[in-house]
């Protein structure tokens, strides 16, 4: 990532104070995700646009595929207790045009999606994640 794009992540997140920076950088992380697997990277930007419920199935996925059954453990360090505590994020870094909505979107989108305790339940969804192979 770029050093300025990094240094407006890091104002953001100290402007706000609620979450800890890796948590928006995790967001984009995820975003980028998302877009991948709904199959919009090759889409003119304008057309890349994923709804807070996608974003949130892409920061579902991801995040069980980045820490695994750490997954609730790490979120509770970024300050993360909800749904709705992605879509603060997504809309500080929106309000700081670091990313973009359409008039459509509301931070209510976030409002409520899952509940971390059932859709981070490592018991239940593991075997939805194959273990990485390692390089050779």
């Amino acid at each position: 990532m770029e050093r300025d794009f990094l240094e407006d992540i890091e104002k953001v997140a100290d402007a706000d104070g609620r979450f800890r920076k890796e948590a928006y950088l995790f967001v984009f992380d995820a975003l980028q995700h998302t877009v991948k697997s709904l199959n919009k990277t090759d889409l003119p930007k304008d057309h890349r646009h994923v709804s807070g419920q996608e974003l949130l199935s892409g920061i579902s996925t991801f995040a069980l595929d980045q820490f695994g059954p750490l997954t609730r453990s790490v979120f509770h360090h970024w300050r993360i207790a909800s749904t709705r505590d992605f879509g603060i994020i997504v809309f500080s870094l929106v309000e700081a045009n670091l990313m973009s909505k359409t008039e459509n979107d509301s931070i209510e989108d976030f409002a409520d999606v899952y509940d971390f305790d059932e859709e981070f339940d490592w018991k239940r969804r593991r075997t939805e994640f194959k273990p990485k192979s390692s390089a050779k």
